[in-house]
């Protein structure tokens, strides 16, 4: 997505300006309001394990509503139809559900400040650094994604240089992140949720309209793509040819196991909303909760990108002029009347902001605690910490600026960040799963499982794909395949290891390994937790119910 097509300038008057405006005064107002409880850096990373789950969850699903979820999976949609609830239904919801109920209480209850700090205790400092450097080389990368995305969208709809919204946005993140810290970011988040919706819900029902309908738009794809285009599994037999260059098999092992599990468990940008709750439970309904407009959320990116292809029959292809991508700034351009074009303007550019801050809100807590304050800078007063925390923040927008124009090199951005995905989260999730339900895992198992997770699926993508050493459709599908690569290489090496050197003593492995749990860290359900909407359990299995009932209408 080097660009968006160079006719897609919006009709926007003053009318829209000024809902724009007043989304960036109600922002910083935000930061602001929030800055009064930030006192210690526990307050500026985890907002002080204060929230309530219902703020916790919504900010969890904000903060992946950024540059794929809008442009990019609507781009999906409108290239492959129906498959793109794959992304959603298989490859979110089971492991929003199994980091809910099963890994939360861990990262809860060991009182971790952040992903990597959990893997330290679990294995050593070796695993530890490296897993921090990684995540936080990988969480500037995506900042990038997410401020290129909105540039690239500022420039096209509105006129602006492309440098000059990478800078302005990069800015205002930074203002306020820094200003008021983690708790500033996630009441942003919640904020930027509804103005995501109010963006989306008028582009589709004003798109359906258009086209007739769900019966309409059904009829004119049929007729024009094909049944498969309009069902999830259909065409995706081995050795059968689709689009997506992808089968059944891989769909379920690489997005719907490693890839979706490598994100949503041991992504720290989602894991830390979880870790900001104010108790256990909550901590455990973070993920839960968003679970559910998580699944609902496809139809609002998925149906502009199927009406798009309706309205534009070549979209995507030469004589259009227009690229997969350009399925919503489209819609945006021919549909919305003044007033709701500034909401739609305005959400597109909160769901890049709010991706952006997800990232750079978790880089500067990697940084901190789990770099600077445990190898360079070490037991310094509390205070240090919180003004090194504002400064790193500072370096990170910075460099999330720099790995703007990286993004600009590639040709689709959703395929980079899958790329990205493959590289760092698989080796992560192989080590955690490992760690978790293997107690001989030894503590030199970590850090080589996540060296060999890596370098695998770096290796299947640069040089077994790239080169053509084995032919595979397109980079989506070798996302797939690194991913699934990455993690067996990462746990065959991890399991070669542990039977050559020395398992951590079990008396350290209370509260860290599957079934165990550390003295002094269970605590007692808080008041009103025992309410039936209010159980994990029922929470998490409803959610996966609901999840396969929706897959039914679009298997056949």
């Amino acid at each position: 997505m080097t660009t968006l097509a160079e006719g897609l300038r919006l009709p926007t008057n003053g009318l829209d300006y000024t809902l724009l405006a007043l989304y960036f005064v109600v922002v910083l107002g935000i930061g602001f309001a929030a800055r009064r409880s930030v006192k210690t850096s526990l307050d500026f990373f985890l907002s002080g394990r204060s929230l309530p789950a219902w703020v916790t969850g919504l900010a969890f699903v904000a903060a992946n509503l950024g540059a794929t979820e809008i442009l990019g999976m609507a781009a999906t949609g409108a290239q492959y139809g129906v498959a793109v609830v794959h992304w959603y239904w298989i490859g979110a919801i089971p492991a929003m559900v199994f980091l809910g109920l099963v890994m939360m209480p861990f990262y809860y209850r060991s009182r971790v400040r952040s992903v990597p700090e959990f893997l330290l205790q679990r294995f050593d400092r070796s695993a530890h650094l490296l897993s921090s450097a990684l995540f936080a080389f990988a969480a500037i990368l995506i900042a990038g994604v997410n401020l290129y995305a909105l540039s690239i969208v500022v420039e096209a709809l509105l006129g602006w240089p492309q440098w000059v919204a990478i800078v302005v946005a990069g800015l205002f993140v930074l203002a306020y992140i820094t200003i008021g810290g983690l708790s500033s970011a996630i009441y942003n988040e919640v904020l930027q949720f509804f103005v995501i919706l109010a963006a989306l819900i008028p582009l589709c029902i004003i798109g359906l309209k258009r086209v007739g309908g769900w019966g309409g738009l059904s009829h004119s794809l049929e007729s024009s793509h094909g049944h498969n285009f309009l069902t999830a599994w259909g065409g995706t037999g081995i050795g059968d040819a689709n689009p997506l260059g992808a089968n059944w098999l891989t769909i379920i092992l690489g997005l719907g196991f490693v890839l979706s599990f490598g994100y949503w468990t041991t992504n720290f940008a989602e894991v830390q909303r979880a870790l900001s709750a104010k108790n256990l439970s909550a901590a455990q309904r973070t993920p839960l909760i968003a679970a559910f407009p998580k699944m609902f959320i496809v139809f609002l990116v998925m149906i502009p990108g199927l009406v798009a292809a309706v309205l534009v029959p070549k979209l995507g292809g030469p004589g259009s002029g227009l690229t997969y991508n350009d399925a919503i700034p489209y819609l945006m351009q021919e549909l919305l009347p003044n007033g709701v074009l500034g909401i739609a303007v305005t959400g597109l550019l909160a769901a890049f902001m709010a991706g952006m801050a997800a990232n750079v809100s978790s880089f500067n807590t990697v940084f901190t605690y789990d770099i600077w304050a445990k190898y360079v800078k070490t037991d310094r007063e509390d205070g240090y910490y919180l003004r090194f925390g504002r400064l790193i923040t500072a370096i990170g927008v910075l460099a999330s600026i720099g790995t703007a124009f990286i993004a600009s090199s590639f040709s689709n951005i959703m395929g980079y960040l899958q790329t990205l995905f493959s590289f760092f989260n698989v080796p992560m999730f192989v080590v955690f799963i490992i760690g978790m339900f293997w107690k001989r895992a030894s503590m030199k198992s970590g850090v080589w499982g996540l060296l060999a997770g890596t370098t695998a699926a770096m290796v299947n993508y640069f040089w077994i794909y790239k080169q053509g050493i084995i032919a595979i459709p397109t980079d989506q599908g070798a996302n797939f395949v690194s991913a699934i690569v990455g993690f067996v290489a990462g746990a065959v090496v991890m399991v070669v290891v542990t039977l050559f050197t020395a398992p951590k003593p079990e008396a350290e492995l209370a509260g860290l390994v599957y079934r165990t749990t550390a003295p002094g860290l269970e605590e007692p359900p808080a008041a009103g937790d025992d309410a039936w909407y209010r159980k994990p359990a029922l929470l998490g299995w409803g959610a996966l119910a609901l999840a396969a009932a929706c897959y039914l209408p679009y298997s056949l």
